[in-house]
């Protein structure tokens, strides 16, 4: 009995992630996505600068790089361009959407473009080296900030989901984590529910997904998963924080 086959939507290469990075998870479930939708054929998929740089070697559907931060702009034109035919998604980081990519994110999301972005929050610039990133933690030690985050200089983490939540604009938007076999389960529903929402015409779909970097946290594989429990989801909570369809959304 097959009880797992690699998904058609995949490459067959081996990742280039530091053991214990979640990246390979969330590739995973968006390419089974692409598979079980049967949208590999009209996909495009939108890679910037960031630790999904080289996500074009591990999908096999049509890819474009980006320059950083510019995702949601190259993916507005994308679909823009033929709107019925295209499936249209990003795949970034929190330093990469969050930082010198917020403007497009958030004019995006106020213009409802009907795109999916896959949203990778591990709190840190994991590609560059370590550095602290907007959504670093209070107190966080990163590369530069070796005594940790000093919010009287470096200001607050930013909420992707709830600034996006006061906009009138998007139609879903849903925070999940990976550390675990019930959260990966719960992460895949979201990412097909954000496709499905651009196959319906629906609008701008964000999922972010609570990552580990144990490189760059300094940590074990194994304890960078249990950090995502025990500091990140206590600042980052899980849930729906808009859903046009759900009322009930946070």
């Amino acid at each position: 009995m097959v009880v797992f086959e690699k998904p058609k939507a995949l490459a067959d290469l081996s990742f280039h992630y530091c053991p214990g990075c979640t990246h390979g998870i969330v590739h995973r479930l968006v390419a089974e996505v692409i598979d079980e939708l049967g949208i590999e054929g009209r996909t495009i998929g939108i890679a910037p600068v960031g630790c999904s740089v080289m996500a074009y070697d591990y999908f096999n559907c049509d890819m474009i790089e980006a320059a950083h931060g510019r995702a949601p702009a190259v993916a507005t034109g994308v679909k823009r361009a033929n709107p019925q035919e295209h499936i249209v998604f990003t795949y970034q980081g929190d330093g990469d959407l969050a930082s010198i990519g917020m403007a497009e994110t958030v004019h995006a999301a106020a213009r409802n473009e009907n795109i999916t972005i896959i949203f990778i929050n591990n709190a840190i610039y994991g590609m560059t080296g370590g550095q602290m990133a907007p959504t670093s933690l209070e107190g966080q030690v990163t590369q530069t900030s070796p005594y940790g985050r000093d919010v009287k200089a470096c200001g607050y983490p930013i909420r992707v989901c709830e600034m996006l939540a006061t906009l009138e604009g998007p139609e879903y938007l849903e925070r999940v984590t990976v550390n675990s076999v019930k959260a990966v389960k719960n992460a895949k529903k979201a990412i097909k529910k954000a496709f499905q929402n651009q196959i319906d015409g629906k609008g701008f779909s964000l999922i972010e997904v609570l990552s580990s970097c144990p490189t760059n946290w300094g940590m074990t594989p194994e304890k960078a998963l249990k950090w995502i429990d025990e500091k990140m989801i206590p600042f980052y909570p899980l849930g729906v924080y808009k859903d046009r369809s759900n009322t009930e959304g946070k």
